[in-house]
């Protein structure tokens, strides 16, 4: 009976070192250079098409999602990081079809077996052309586009806000995001999300012109907005009184009190000096409700942001099928050529108006006093001859 176990294992491990042998010659490349892949120059939708749109702006624009200025301008900032050599085995992908390739995934979320099929490069090019490309343009890009506001920048910024949204002492908008991916690798639950999908967070700070001023982006998917406010970056300079806010001052057409600059949040975050959010939905009076209709004014600016970035960079309607490091870079990316963009063609407002980024579900945090006291000081004026609205009774 022995004899006969061992011959049968024997038997089986034979056949699955075999069954291994097989898989391994099949795997083996059949083609250096596939012969459909090798038609790129002369097929490729790159080659077929760049120089006919070059002609016809409009329709360049609807393929690269911007200007022929701007992409040129682009393309110089991120040539010489995207050159590679060239080899005796083969020519390197030059670096306006590296950026092509990366401007048509992030427009349009294509795939990258559909990326492999319309430029005829390899899926695994294309991933590489996506993350390499991606990481140039933050690399080129953010301290341009993203820098940090100084003092003078800040109060420039608070007028937009007073003129289009009339909110005084308002440096910005704040709010957080789920960007949809495919599970990481041995990740557990912590990209779960309450909605029941995998995500990473965008969190951003955006100015009344839609433009972003700070983004923190991967932070785990089950985290609330006010965790990952509290540790970002961005988070721990208002802490720490880091921003370089201008001083106090006083409310349209008061002579006091003087108030902080402050940034418009949802209710998820936590009340502060420098942190203004609505008041709870029950029990209100009107001047409660007044306040929280004047905030949302301020703070739909940085909904319209998402809006109108999710729109143009519309990878972002899809989960992302990614690495997860990729998958920041690309979204890292979207957001720094969306301020980009914006400065030189401008935007269309109706891709505001929706978008499908999901927000994250509201949850109880504590305020503190001072900031309590801030927000009561704003609820007085927004009722006063000074800072009231002729409509915002109609509109409540």
């Amino acid at each position: 009976m022995d004899c006969y176990r061992r011959r049968h294992v024997a038997v089986l491990v034979t056949a699955i070192q075999l069954e291994r042998l097989r898989r391994r010659r099949d795997s083996r490349r059949r083609f250096w250079v596939h012969p459909v892949i090798a038609q790129r120059q002369e097929r490729g939708q790159f080659w077929a098409l760049y120089q006919n749109l070059r002609a016809h702006e409009d329709q360049f624009f609807g393929y690269m999602r911007m200007s022929i200025p701007s992409f040129d301008e682009l393309l110089g900032l991120l040539e010489s990081r995207l050159m590679h050599q060239d080899t005796f085995m083969r020519d390197s992908i030059p670096p306006v079809e590296r950026l092509v390739i990366t401007l048509r995934y992030l427009g349009t979320g294509q795939s990258l077996a559909s990326l492999h099929y319309a430029f005829l490069v390899g899926k695994s090019t294309a991933s590489m052309i996506i993350r390499e490309t991606c990481v140039a343009i933050w690399d080129a890009l953010h301290a341009a586009v993203m820098a940090q506001p100084h003092k003078e920048q800040w109060k420039e910024i608070a007028d937009v806000f007073q003129k289009t949204c009339q909110f005084p002492n308002c440096a910005g908008a704040i709010d957080g995001k789920h960007i949809r991916i495919k599970k990481p690798v041995r990740s557990g639950s912590q990209y779960y999300n309450y909605k029941k999908y995998f995500s990473f967070v965008l969190f951003a700070m955006c100015d009344a012109n839609y433009s972003f001023r700070y983004i923190d982006v991967g932070s785990y998917g089950s985290r609330s907005d006010s965790a990952v406010f509290a540790h970002s970056e961005f988070g721990k300079m208002l802490q720490d009184k880091a921003l370089d806010l201008p001083e106090h001052t006083t409310l349209p057409g008061t002579t006091s009190p003087a108030m902080p600059f402050v940034f418009v949040g949802d209710e998820t975050f936590a009340l502060g000096e420098n942190l203004m959010r609505p008041y709870s939905s029950r029990g209100l009076s009107l001047a409660r409700r007044v306040f929280n209709y004047r905030l949302t004014r301020a703070r739909r600016i940085v909904e319209c942001a998402f809006g109108i970035l999710a729109n143009k960079w519309r990878f972002l309607h899809t989960p992302i099928h990614l690495k997860l490091e990729t998958a920041i870079s690309t979204v890292k990316a979207a957001c720094v050529l969306h301020n980009f963009v914006r400065a030189r063609d401008g935007y269309n407002f109706d891709d505001s108006l929706t978008h499908s980024l999901q927000s994250h579900r509201p949850s109880v945090v504590r305020g503190h006093r001072q900031g309590a006291a801030v927000r009561e000081q704003f609820t007085a004026y927004f009722m006063s001859p000074h800072g009231a609205l002729p409509w915002q009774l109609e509109a409540i």
